[in-house]
């Protein structure tokens, strides 16, 4: 396995595998990697001759009053964990190699990125889709891996791939969690022992929505309402959104039809969390 911070190296050697006929998967990730990110690179391992994963805290999509510099980093971990799950290349570039001097040149979209997390992180969504678009140029997979606990994030770029016409495939893959039903996350680090046990409270309120909708429930509204009330009786929890969209286009809906996403974005003290629910 091979380490590089350069784009010229790893544009070169993606190229080459392609030229032997290989099939090539990227995971991007921000590092400091858990078991879900390991389970997209297992998968992509199975379904390509090559993977590449790619380490870069991007400090465009983190705001003002983010968590850009204490967001946690650990490359050698990291390292060991992708050399397990059998990666071929990890692209781990510095800000500079990424954005140089003077850098403006950004992608971004409308509608999407208005709703869930975009309403509270207005330049979030816009620093994702510009690093995925730089990281599609520079390591032309033919298939990227995303995790569905960033569900918004997921449809998002399926959408700026079928806008601009990127030959690559986007597969989706589902949500890890904790032993007690907590979606594995970096920023779950975050957490104090109390936050760590009250956490949970996401879960269980998507749990509580879905014994709802397996019921036969198919108001939006009323299954909300049920979410909130069970994350209104965690003492340590802020709710940020609760929201049911269709899963196409990120918008609200009256009636659960049609591929549908059940999001919720909660503070656990001061750490943002959020899970979700896909259902087709």
């Amino acid at each position: 396995m091979n380490i590089s911070g350069s784009i010229k190296d790893t544009r070169n050697q993606v190229k080459e595998w392609k030229s032997q006929g290989l099939s090539v998967a990227l995971v991007p990730t921000m590092g400091y990697l858990h078991d879900g990110h390991k389970s997209l690179m297992e998968r992509a391992r199975k379904e390509n001759d090559k993977v590449v994963v790619s380490i870069f805290v991007n400090p465009m999509q983190f705001g003002p009053q983010e968590d850009y510099d204490s967001y946690p980093r650990d490359l050698e971990r990291d390292g060991a964990i992708c050399q397990e799950a059998g990666v071929d290349w990890i692209f781990h570039p510095e800000v500079e190699e990424m954005y140089g001097p003077h850098f403006c040149g950004y992608v971004d979209m409308h509608t999407l990125p208005e709703k869930l997390c975009g309403a509270s992180r207005p330049v979030h969504f816009r620093g994702v889709q510009t690093v995925v678009s730089k990281l599609f140029h520079i390591i032309p997979a033919q298939r990227a891996y995303f995790g569905q606990k960033d569900a918004q994030q997921l449809a998002i770029i399926r959408r700026m791939v079928m806008d601009l016409d990127f030959d690559i495939e986007i597969i989706g893959c589902p949500i890890v969690r904790e032993a007690d039903g907590l979606a594995k996350s970096s920023r779950n680090t975050y957490l104090s022992r109390e936050e760590r046990a009250q956490a949970v409270i996401l879960n269980q309120s998507l749990e509580e929505a879905m014994r709802l909708v397996e019921a036969g429930e198919k108001e939006a509204e009323k299954v909300k309402e049920a979410i909130i009330k069970k994350l209104s009786g965690c003492p340590l929890a802020r709710i940020d959104y609760v929201e049911i969209v269709s899963f196409d286009n990120i918008q609200p809906i009256q009636r659960l039809e049609g591929p549908v996403l059940i999001a919720i974005a909660v503070y656990i003290g001061t750490t943002r969390l959020i899970d979700n629910r896909i259902i087709m």
